[in-house]
């Protein structure tokens, strides 16, 4: 990384913390559609947000000015960083809100593409720089703009946004000071709404961002960017199962800990690879499908229909999956845990083997997982009771197989072995799509 510029200081301000950045290597393409759709939610969200944007160079930014001039009709203030450019500003300029910090060409910022996003209700930010001459070896810079490559990442982490926009207008004040205290303004009056504004459905982000990430693949017959825009697609779910754990502050680790469980059960009922892939992917995205409804997706006839209502918030949230088509099973499996071995669950009232053995065992790796939790709070070892809990639930909500097998797991968690959970690399998660 290129020392002194934002991603270089947001790293190293994070290193040897409970929350490293995770960083991995983006395409332009890729990187193009992904800002389209966060850009794009600006104009859907009822809080007008403070945007800053690094472009690199002008030119680039003379592209984007139609965008973004609809943009800051739905913005509080928007500040472009960019080394000069060609007409860059007499373009630039023409709507109040809209702030020009032109980079000297030493600046290490001119060599970063950023997109930070903010308002009391949504949050959402790109932070990459360019590879170097040297990063590119042998092979050299490519000649097709689209296959440049970028290094870093990206996130809807309401935290980690307002941290590097603090970075941003620090590094903005020494070359505009008033400018610089004008965003520090706006940053502070909405400072006191943040966590008080209800946040902005992310299933609408997320669809946004599949759907701009997929147009894109259509289009690309290159492999690699291909499948680095099927990686990100992977990543919008995932960011989004993230955000959904942190929120969660008395089980902030419910994901990780869920799939390591169903992980682990899927091997102790010795199921093929392939399968305790999907049950792994089912643990991380398992609370992305609280079901409040009856309606199903089947009896949806289109598109249009499903998208109204999935905004609506009507459908279960499992549904926004389906918007990916490598996440369909994953999507029928989350969306079925909560059907009751007796038959007397939802959505559908399956029972006994009907019910997909991927939903049975995450139902209840998902309710053992809860129960340790609640009663760490209280016992020395929570294992016995949470475990007595499902036992006493086997024949009713959970396969009575299943209960069997998750007490020999206890059992030899009650021994000594022991099951690590470690955080999930959000930019590699691709591999949790490969099933061969």
């Amino acid at each position: 990384m290129r020392p002194g510029s934002l991603l270089e200081k947001l790293c190293t301000a994070h290193h040897d913390t409970a929350q490293p950045i995770n960083l991995g290597v983006y395409y332009k393409n890729t990187l193009v559609a992904l800002c389209h759709a966060l850009e794009d939610f600006v104009l859907e969200s009822e809080h007008p947000p403070l945007l800053l944007a690094a472009f690199q160079q002008g030119k680039w930014y003379l592209q984007e000015t139609e965008r973004y001039g609809a943009i800051a009709q739905r913005s509080r203030q928007i500040a472009i960083l960019a080394a000069a450019g060609a007409g860059f500003d007499q373009q630039a300029l023409a709507q109040d809100n809209i702030a020009l910090v032109e980079l000297t060409a030493d600046d290490p910022v001119a060599e970063e593409w950023h997109l930070i996003i903010l308002s009391p209700s949504y949050s959402a930010m790109v932070l990459c720089q360019e590879l170097s001459a040297t990063d590119y070896g042998k092979t050299g810079q490519p000649q097709n703009d689209l296959e440049r490559k970028f290094y870093g990442f990206w996130t809807f982490e309401p935290e980690l946004v307002q941290e590097t926009v603090l970075l941003t207008i620090d590094h903005i004040r020494g070359y505009d000071a008033p400018l610089a205290e004008r965003l520090m303004g706006e940053f502070t009056a909405m400072q006191a709404h943040f966590g008080q504004c209800q946040r902005d459905d992310l299933n609408t982000v997320v669809i946004n961002v599949v759907r701009s990430l997929q147009a894109s693949q259509s289009h690309d017959e290159n492999q690699p960017l291909s499948d680095n825009l099927l990686s990100n697609e992977m990543q919008a779910f995932l960011r989004m199962a993230q955000l959904i754990d942190q929120a969660d502050v008395t089980n902030p680790n419910a994901a990780s800990e869920v799939a390591t469980l169903a992980e682990t059960l899927g091997q102790l009922l010795d199921l093929p690879a392939w399968q305790i892939k999907r049950l792994r992917l089912a643990g991380l995205l398992h609370r992305l499908a609280p079901l409040t409804n009856t309606t199903q997706w089947a009896d949806l006839q289109t598109d249009t229909q499903r998208e109204m209502l999935a905004k609506q918030g009507i459908l279960p949230k499992a549904s926004v999956m389906r918007v990916m088509p490598q996440l369909q099973a994953i999507g029928e499996i989350v969306s079925h845990q909560s059907e009751a071995w007796d038959g007397s669950g939802r959505p559908d009232g399956l029972a006994y083997d009907a019910i997909p053995l991927e939903s049975r065992i995450l139902s209840l790796v998902a309710q053992f997982q809860h129960l340790v939790h609640h009663y760490s709070k209280a016992e020395a070892n929570p294992l016995a009771p949470a475990l007595r809990d499902c036992q006493a639930q086997a024949g009713k909500q959970f396969d009575p197989k299943l209960v069997e097998t998750l007490g020999l797991l206890v059992l030899g968690l009650q021994q000594g072995m022991s099951l690590e959970s470690p955080s999930l690399k959000i930019a590699s998660g691709i591999w949790l799509l490969d099933e061969e």
